[in-house]
């Protein structure tokens, strides 16, 4: 029988959304209340993979990933996403209707694998609490980052492969952790 222990600390990630600067400065700054200081952000780059987000969202949409300098618990992770979601809903146009002018992804990054939270359920996705899941997006085998066959288009991007290399490589070094 294995022994019953708890998960090391994980480095949180978001995948950012969005079309407005003006937008994206509030978003930033109410995840940096919640979840600490950036410590690093990728590139931007179009995210026209889809046209899903573009009746709500608008055209010409950007998207990044940051990550944040603490490392945090798994407990209750789940509400990593009821948070990003509050966030969404804040800076919507309309309380009542979809028409959020940012879209924030929260998952994380451990030592074997980048995880996404979703409301979303679907075959390849665990249930986690509070009406959210948890799917494995990007696994780390043989030096390196692979994805899957669920893998978002632009979780597949060299630009997201080398920024999740460099948060696993700032896990590695855990002396920085406060949990």
């Amino acid at each position: 029988m294995g022994s019953i222990r708890n998960p090391e600390p994980v480095k949180i990630f978001c995948g950012i959304l969005y079309s407005s600067d003006a937008i994206l400065e509030k978003g930033l700054k109410k995840l940096e209340d919640f979840f600490g200081r950036i410590d690093l952000k990728s590139e931007v780059f179009d995210f026209n993979f889809t046209d899903y987000y573009n009746r709500e969202m608008g055209e010409n949409l950007k998207k990044f990933f940051v990550s944040f300098e603490n490392g945090m618990s798994l407990e209750d992770c789940y509400e990593w996403k009821l948070f990003s979601n509050r966030i969404e809903q804040q800076l919507s146009l309309s309380q009542e209707k979809p028409s959020r002018l940012i879209n924030i992804d929260p998952g994380y990054v451990d030592l074997s694998k980048i995880v996404l939270l979703t409301t979303k359920d679907y075959s390849h996705r665990i249930y986690i609490g509070n009406g959210i899941y948890a799917e494995v997006t990007l696994i780390w085998r043989n030096g390196r980052f692979n994805v899957l066959s669920w893998t978002y288009p632009d979780y597949r991007t060299e630009i997201a492969l080398n920024f999740f290399t460099c948060v696993r490589n700032k896990l590695l070094d855990r002396s920085h952790f406060s949990p």
